[in-house]
């Protein structure tokens, strides 16, 4: 294919290749049949997650051997240089066939993770990295959150002290996903104690089984461990596993946030949707309090929609996305929220106990692990303080003493 195909042509065409390589998918709301879950985080076990992880990688390998990975990735990184919105109109289409659904080491290792590298890594760590990642060859976790910094990720302490050709790393990580099935970790650290606190920060890809990396998974509310706290223990890193500039951390480490709150755009969608076939679903008239939440969640969901083709079309133009990213989070959240409300209201006491009933009980499983969005991905607060300084130019709000 030569050139940029127009939007419907490229369509057809990934709708063409997917027929020849994958079944169209069932309807998955079929309303009583099939599965029902509705988990937002994943509940399994570390088994589980790498028969998952290296199923999934089958197919993002069989995606990029045939074209249709790194669209907007140059061909020397195996991309065909397509505008960044193709790659939504290529998710529209597979959509609808019957393959592995990306947990999030995937999207942050191509879409949070190459991308910076591209933007401040070396040429060798460009021909090192970017083409392995992108077809997923190898895998990569943020190392970014600690318990001490709370949503302030300047705030760090995991200290990086300068070694012979290296950097010896010591801290502590935590809500890491996929740590257990990632080769890299990007490690945010404190280079220079002394420097004001955003100009002492250096970030390292570190080797998920180097010596000194140990990896706990966390229990959630749900039951499940699908994040991990991750221990650096006078972890060796050499300086060519350095990105960026020594401390310039920070640059880098917004180039990532920047692209984790445009991924961040079409959480929960699906719930709602199912929440709202409830709603359809339910063996009895609803009440007029009911009615009014299911209007709220169907335009609450149409909104956020929108939102996303706003990106959409900011990425068309060649623009980057600026306050849409954080709007949409903070609707996302919003939206998993009402979600959780309609679907309280119209199960009660349904909902409480394990009676086998379809497309009940399992709505635990989102309503314990939604409130969990509220801080994944930058705080609800972090995207009002964003909005608040960014668009409507009201003051910074303070820093505590000795910040």
């Amino acid at each position: 294919m030569s050139g940029i195909p127009e939007p419907e042509e490229f369509r057809a065409a990934a709708r063409q290749w997917l027929t020849g390589v994958a079944a169209a998918r069932a309807d998955r709301r079929e309303w009583g049949r099939g599965d029902d879950s509705v988990a937002v985080f994943e509940n399994w076990s570390e088994a589980e997650e790498r028969e998952d992880t290296d199923r999934i990688r089958d197919w993002e390998r069989t995606r990029f051997d045939h074209g249709w990975g790194a669209l907007d990735w140059p061909p020397e990184h195996g991309g065909r240089e397509l505008p960044p919105y193709y790659e939504q109109l290529y998710r529209a289409e597979e959509s609808r066939f019957d393959v592995p659904r990306r947990t999030e080491v995937f999207p942050v290792t191509q879409q949070l993770v190459a991308p910076a590298i591209r933007i401040w890594g070396t040429e060798e760590q460009r021909r090192r990295w970017l083409r392995p990642m992108l077809r997923t060859d190898e895998l990569a976790c943020q190392l970014f959150s600690e318990t001490e910094a709370g949503s302030d990720l300047a705030a760090v302490r995991t200290r990086a002290v300068r070694q012979d050709d290296g950097w010896v790393l010591s801290g502590h990580k935590i809500w890491t996903s996929g740590a257990r099935v990632a080769t890299w970790g990007v490690a945010v650290c404190r280079s220079d104690p002394d420097a004001p606190q955003h100009a002492g920060i250096t970030v390292f890809l570190v080797r998920m089984d180097a010596p000194g990396v140990v990896v706990r998974p966390i229990r959630q509310m749900t039951g499940g461990s699908s994040f991990n706290e991750v221990y650096l223990d006078d972890v060796f890193v050499p300086d060519t596993d350095r990105l960026g500039p020594v401390g310039e951390g920070w640059r880098v480490t917004l180039t990532v946030l920047a692209a984790e709150r445009l991924d961040s755009g079409g959480l929960g969608l699906d719930n709602a949707d199912r929440a709202l076939d409830l709603a359809r679903h339910l063996p009895r008239p609803l009440t007029a309090g009911e009615q009014q939440r299911s209007a709220d969640l169907f335009v609450r969901s149409l909104v956020q929609r929108l939102i996303g083709l706003r990106v959409t079309a900011a990425l068309a133009a060649g623009r980057e996305p600026g306050a849409e990213a954080s709007v949409g989070k903070l609707h996302a959240t919003a939206t998993l929220r009402a979600t959780t409300d309609l679907v309280q209201q119209l199960l009660g006491p349904r909902l409480a106990a394990d009676t086998g009933e379809w497309g009940t009980f399992a709505w635990t499983e989102h309503l314990l692990g939604a409130p969990g969005y509220r801080i994944a991905g930058g705080s609800d607060e972090i995207q009002r303080n964003i909005l608040a300084e960014r668009v409507l130019g009201l003051p910074k709000e303070p820093k505590g003493v000795g910040r």
